[in-house]
């Protein structure tokens, strides 16, 4: 089993930045594949970025060059590092995690078996 706690959501203005914080519990050696995916109101949800246990990377084009997905191996803690925030950024965000490595082909994949609570970022203009 796998816990995943999100933090760092809040308000700001377009422009600014934030920096989410997923710290995850449990069996996380096993967690191949983790990301970040995002709902905003009226809005399906949508994967934002994804990282393999390699490190390799994947974003939605909607936010390359603007948002960095990290991970602390460590700390098993994840990290969305988000500047340049626009108001259409405004959504729920929540972690995810799965063991199955394939999972980070790309940064949509549905079938994530592990999710946080979610964390609210509001984006004001």
């Amino acid at each position: 089993q796998v816990q995943l706690v999100e933090s760092g959501g809040g308000s700001v203005q377009a422009g600014g930045s934030l920096r989410l914080s997923c710290a995850a519990y449990g069996h996380t050696y096993s967690m191949l594949c983790m990301g970040w995916f995002r709902q905003g109101p009226g809005k399906e949800r949508e994967g934002v970025a994804v990282i393999d246990s390699d490190g390799t990377t994947r974003y939605v084009d909607s936010v390359k060059g603007r948002f960095t997905i990290s991970q602390d191996n460590a700390k098993n803690i994840l990290y969305l590092q988000m500047n340049s925030l626009k108001p259409e950024d405004t959504a729920m965000y929540y972690c995810a995690a799965d063991y199955r490595w394939r999972l980070c082909l790309t940064s949509n994949s549905p079938g994530f078996g592990y999710w946080g609570q979610g964390t609210q970022v509001t984006v004001s203009s």
